[in-house]
């Protein structure tokens, strides 16, 4: 199979396959033309780099676990070597366990030391500032606009389906019973891994690059949103439920993030979308809802970092309607 069909079947992205590659951890064929030729072998064997990778071990960590499976068997941890591979890695998680509480424990000291030293006492927990979450890379400066082709044209005034996802605070939420106030759904196509998740020629398909700036920009605004009378913010994609939680927890969002993978809201509302590198993904798209019912329809949006600023003013200016 070709790279794309590989990729969507292991569950991973066409410049991950490259990488495990130049690894040496997957070795596909070539064609008489020659293109990668990849079996159901290196689709299995790419599928279990991905899943160790969920556990923190690295893909060149994982050589021993491929290795169980080329030598015939069903379960990668089915070897003696495996086995070791994985107390390797727990006795490193335990190291670095105990690093980190050290660190902790002298900053909680010198917290406490420099607050004695005149900082008037408090009983309430210290908030975390916004300049120290986690910040998504800058966006490069000559990304490529994204003009509107109508694709969103039909969706103010349409109601939602009654469709369930599976959310990142692992509850499932039904859309059209949401809230019955005011809230927001936003959509992209989905969000890279900053080693090596971002297709090639991500950069130049307009709109499609900023995802992560974007979450960002709704995480930073969401206490104004609410001043704004907004009762919840919700992402929707059709990333991996397991990917996105593993976004929220690397940028500290406090909202729930839906997974769609198969599209059926796209399906259901004849929403906006794009091919790239052999996967279907959201246009992004933004809809503010009053209940179920579609209010107002940002489309195209960009740019996706300061997006949603753009949302925060539109719900002051529109705050009695």
């Amino acid at each position: 199979m070709r790279a794309g069909e590989a990729a969507t079947a292991a569950g991973v992205t066409i410049k991950a396959l490259r990488y495990y590659e130049d690894c040496g951890l997957i070795s596909p064929g070539r064609t008489a033309n020659g293109y990668r030729d990849y079996t159901a072998k290196d689709v299995r064997l790419a599928e279990e780099i991905r899943r160790l990778g969920t556990l923190g071990l690295t893909p060149k960590e994982t050589r021993p676990f491929l290795a169980c499976l080329r030598a015939g068997h069903e379960e990668a941890d089915h070897c003696a070597e495996s086995v070791v591979a994985y107390q390797q890695k727990i006795e490193a998680l335990d190291l670095l366990v105990v690093r980190l509480t050290r660190s902790r424990d002298k900053l909680i000291r010198r917290r406490d030391a420099a607050a004695r030293r005149g900082f008037p006492a408090t009983t309430e927990p210290l908030k975390e500032p916004d300049e120290m979450l986690p910040q998504a890379d800058p966006l490069p400066a000559d990304l490529p606009a994204p003009v509107d082709d109508g694709a969103a044209a039909h969706l103010t005034g349409r109601t939602l389906p009654a469709l369930a996802f599976a959310a990142t605070d692992g509850s499932d939420i039904t859309l059209d019973t949401v809230s019955d106030g005011r809230w927001v759904l936003f959509l992209y196509p989905l969000t890279g891994d900053p080693a090596a998740d971002i297709p090639e020629g991500w950069n130049d398909i307009p709109g499609a690059r900023g995802c992560s700036q974007e979450a960002c920009g709704f995480r930073d605004n969401l206490d104004a949103l609410r001043a704004e009378g907004v009762d919840r913010v919700l992402a929707l994609s059709s990333d991996r439920a397991e990917y996105q939680r593993a976004l929220v927890d690397r940028l500290h969002l406090p909202y729930p993030m839906l997974s769609d993978p198969q599209l059926t809201l796209a399906d259901e509302l004849k929403l906006p979308t794009f091919e790239a590198n052999g996967q279907t993904l959201y246009r992004r798209l933004t809809l503010v809802l009053r209940g179920a019912t579609i209010e107002h329809v940002f489309y195209p949006v960009f740019p996706p970092d300061t997006h949603a600023d753009e949302v925060t003013r539109w719900f002051r200016e529109h705050h009695d309607a």
